[in-house]
């Protein structure tokens, strides 16, 4: 190895400690873009935030989270929606154990309902539907529809009082003149 070759490594070498020595060195460091009374008064709001805000944001959070399946089976109109109530509750006593079979739930439909009951909607669902044939914007194919499924309900005599309500409405409805007119589509082009 030459003089010069081992001159230029000392170089090199002491130009790395030099790098490292600064870096190590300690600077002027700044912890918060605030100081003084500035942040006390910042920290003092965030605490009341953490200790205020924060734990009615989670129990909201945890309260939607454990009504979701219930709104889920009201969405799908499941004919079982007040059991899923009910299931969602006691998973609040429980400690949300119970909560998953509720979610699972309100997204199946249970195995031989209809052919038990012939429907797979809520009591609900027909109550909102003879209602809106009632005020005329239910369309006539979806009146008659209705009341197909509630004659093949109560031939199977499982109507409610309310159901057999809906369908005398529905019948006399359906047997009246111009009443429940289908939506007229709107042509591409706008009105001629």
């Amino acid at each position: 190895m030459t003089a010069e070759s081992r001159r230029t490594r000392r170089v090199r070498s002491g130009g790395a400690w030099l790098a490292a020595a600064s870096l190590m060195a300690p600077a002027a460091a700044h912890a918060s873009f605030l100081s003084g009374e500035a942040l006390d008064t910042f920290a003092n709001a965030l605490a009341w935030f953490v200790l205020i805000v924060m734990p009615l944001v989670a129990l909201g959070a945890f309260w939607y989270v454990h009504i979701l399946p219930e709104v889920i089976a009201e969405k799908r109109h499941h004919p079982q929606k007040d059991s899923i109530k009910v299931l969602c509750i006691l998973s609040l006593f429980f400690g949300g154990m119970l909560w998953p079979f509720a979610w699972l739930w309100a997204y199946t439909r249970p195995m031989g309902y209809k052919a038990i009951y012939g429907t797979e909607k809520h009591d609900d669902h027909y109550l909102a539907m003879a209602e809106r044939a009632r005020i005329g914007t239910l369309p006539r194919d979806d009146l008659l529809h209705m009341r197909d499924e509630l004659r093949a309900m109560a031939a199977r005599h499982v109507l409610s009082p309310e159901l057999q309500a809906v369908l005398a409405d529905v019948e006399s409805l359906a047997a009246a003149p111009g009443a429940a007119r289908p939506a007229q589509p709107v042509a591409a082009g706008g009105a001629e």
